[in-house]
């Protein structure tokens, strides 16, 4: 089909319709709500062929998912930042059921306090839950991705469910141009739902029930979820195969951008990584030779291709949109971890907090980065971690609480 424009939360409406579920639990909070609006117009009208329910809440919503994906059938549904949350002890419980389902996150930040733009907090907070998480850099991609999680969650090696992840605002209400593939292109990429592990049909129904295990069988079941991820990586390098066969378009567990010739190299994930692109270009223009490294898969960790893309750097700066209070970066720990043992690590790992809450990344701050990543590793020294803040910003912030003093004190 020719190229649309869309929201990227159309795009996951579109990857939903296109992959032709059958069941869409919902329950709306900004900024997804978009997604399950089209879903529950398109079943509505008969342009797809599903069964569309409001639920109660997401916890409720999930449940509904598992207890579908159980049964056999093929379930989507999305969520939001405290909406995941609400959701949280079915994350752990459909995971534990290896029932193959696709949630979409768009990424806004936790409370408190509270805002509607995005960090990846939520997400994050998510990753440990045994669902295979995949990142989302643009409107195409989200679709594309979609499209690729049932392909890899399905996989009788995997069966785990999966999360799709895209930035609110940043990605989810900006149009971009998508193809959508054709019906019959995704047909051959991911046929029919074919629940072989379940061995039996919503027409043939049973009772299932989760049993109270001691911890030698709970051990067993739990490591088994991790060897499934694990399968997800080598799993996921057949999907992208075949899709960029049947739709042209290869996504890999990471990206690399400009890394050939990189001394020092960025890791970004998600939508903001396009702004990292852009400054690496520019970076590139003075004269630096830096690269980035997008994120693409997060659960299972790709620790070989990580490892792999930053061998022999001179220097990496981690940019975490996300903050663990007490910690610092998310995946400045794994990037770290990861690393640890290579021989040919990098000299100086960087970690830098930034777009907490949709705050903007100047061109200001990529600079700053860059110099500080390139200092660090002429000095064999990390950094960080490192909140980006302007003085701008900084003043604006002691405005305020100049204010809120005024108005406490009375004067």
């Amino acid at each position: 089909m020719a190229d649309q424009m869309m929201t990227g939360n159309l795009a996951a409406a579109w990857g939903a319709r296109l992959a032709d579920v059958d069941y869409v639990p919902a329950f709306p909070i900004t900024p997804q709500t978009e997604i399950v609006e089209a879903l529950s117009k398109w079943c509505g009208d008969g342009s797809l062929n599903a069964r569309f329910v409001t639920l109660d809440s997401e916890h409720s919503m999930m449940t509904a998912a598992g207890a579908a994906a159980a049964t056999g059938a093929r379930v989507f549904t999305a969520t939001s930042s405290q909406g995941l949350l609400h959701a949280f002890e079915v994350l752990y419980t459909v995971a534990g059921w290896r029932v193959p389902l696709v949630l979409v996150n768009v990424s806004r930040a936790l409370a408190s306090p509270i805002t509607l733009e995005p960090d990846h907090n939520d997400v994050l907070a998510a990753r440990d839950s045994g669902f295979v998480q995949i990142h989302a850099e643009t409107c195409q991609e989200v679709l594309d991705s979609i499209l690729m999680a049932y392909r890899i969650a399905e996989d009788p090696r995997v069966c785990l469910p999966a999360i799709v992840n895209l930035d609110g605002f940043i990605l989810s209400f900006t149009r971009e141009p998508v193809v959508v593939p054709d019906p019959d292109q995704v047909r051959r990429f991911l046929p029919a739902f074919q629940p072989a592990h379940l061995g039996f049909k919503a027409s043939a129904p049973h009772a299932l029930g989760p049993a109270v295990l001691g911890g030698s069988t709970y051990s067993y079941f739990r490591h088994q979820i991790h060897l499934a991820s694990m399968n997800a990586l080598s799993v996921h390098e057949e999907a992208a195969v075949e899709f960029e066969r049947v739709c042209g378009r290869r996504y890999d567990v990471i990206e690399s951008y400009r890394l050939d010739d990189a001394d020092d190299v960025l890791v970004m994930t998600n939508a903001f990584a396009s702004k990292g692109k852009a400054a690496v270009d520019a970076a590139r223009e003075e004269g630096r030779r830096v690269g980035l490294l997008r994120l693409r898969m997060i659960r299972p960790w790709p620790a070989e291709a990580i490892r792999g893309a930053l061998r022999g750097r001179r220097a990496v700066a981690v940019l975490d949109q996300n903050l663990s209070p007490g910690q610092g970066g998310i995946l400045f720990q794994e990037i770290a971890a990861c690393l640890y043992h290579e021989t040919l690590r990098p000299k100086a790992l960087c970690s830098f907090i930034g777009g907490l809450g949709g705050k903007n990344i100047s061109e200001g701050e990529f600079h700053a980065i860059f110099e500080q990543t390139a200092e660090a590793g002429m000095r064999g020294t990390s950094v960080g971690p490192v909140l980006l803040y302007t003085e701008a910003e900084h003043r604006e912030m002691e405005q305020l609480q100049f204010l809120a003093h005024e108005l406490k004190t009375g004067r």
